[in-house]
């Protein structure tokens, strides 16, 4: 069983160079036309199996549409992967959906209306007492 510092030192160099393919390699303009990052990648501990999970700037439909269309590229990313990388197999990948932005805003825009509501409470107690 590998390591956590191999599968760290692995999934690092993955998430540049399959970064790097999404960039200059990949031609789909969906992808080009948003902005298309890796948040995570889940590698097994025998190093077979990868999930990458993306995160984009678009919105939720757009974003299924961008991890569909990755899916349908994944053999021809595992291709050029497999060309940039020393590796005895290169790993299986599937893209998922990363909504931890959605999921980061959303308690962002919670906190907010607490906020909101507790200065809007002590203006009303200053009224009150003056």
């Amino acid at each position: 069983m590998p390591n956590n510092y191999r599968l760290a030192k692995v999934s690092s160099l993955l998430k540049k160079e399959i970064t790097l393919i999404l960039q200059n390699d990949l031609e789909n303009d969906l992808i080009r036309d948003h902005f298309v990052n890796i948040s995570k990648i889940d590698l097994s501990g025998d190093l077979q199996h990868c999930k990458i999970y993306i995160t984009s700037t678009a919105q939720d439909k757009v974003r299924k549409e961008i991890v569909a269309n990755l899916n349908t590229a994944k053999s021809s990313i595992r291709h050029n992967l497999g060309k940039r990388i020393e590796m005895r197999r290169v790993p299986e990948i599937i893209f998922k959906d990363d909504n931890i932005l959605d999921k980061g805003l959303s308690v962002l825009k919670l906190l907010d209306e607490l906020k909101n509501k507790n200065q809007g409470n002590n203006d009303e107690d200053k009224d009150a007492n003056s």
